[in-house]
């Protein structure tokens, strides 16, 4: 069966357009991973005890650091990398690499065109830091 993609013009008419808001990332303790989120240039809108929201540092996504507890009991980082586009991505890395940040890889150019770097948070979530350039929309 084939999934029909509906027309931008169609969900907009329908009063349905859709906006992301935010991503929420789950962690063992908040304030390993405001720290880490903080060096990769994201800005914080609000901390509570349990919680802290981070503004990206260009355009207007943001995300979310819920401590686990309650309920929550399980970070379950398998499955979800992180992408974040940097335009000088060697310079941003070494500075992150000089502050203590830890790689898994360091820059290098992808079988696809791009360039890429990985790293974990403190939680163990997978992070990409890429740059595309032109290739970025490009299939």
């Amino acid at each position: 069966m084939a999934i029909r993609k509906p027309s931008r013009k169609s969900a907009a008419a329908a009063g349905s357009a859709l906006a992301f808001n935010h991503a929420m990332i789950y962690v063992h303790q908040v304030d390993p991973a405001l720290a880490f989120y903080s060096a990769l240039g994201f800005r914080l809108i609000a901390k509570f005890p349990a919680y802290a929201r981070l503004r990206a540092p260009r355009g207007d996504a943001t995300i979310a650091l819920h401590q686990l507890g309650g309920d929550t009991t399980s970070v379950a980082a398998e499955g979800m990398r992180l992408y974040f586009e940097v335009k000088n991505l060697d310079a941003f890395c070494q500075r992150l690499a000089a502050s203590g940040i830890v790689f898994s890889q360091r820059p290098k150019e992808m079988p696809w065109g791009w360039r890429h770097a990985y790293l974990n948070d403190p939680d163990g979530h997978e992070v990409s830091l890429y740059w595309a350039g032109a290739k970025r929309l490009r299939g």
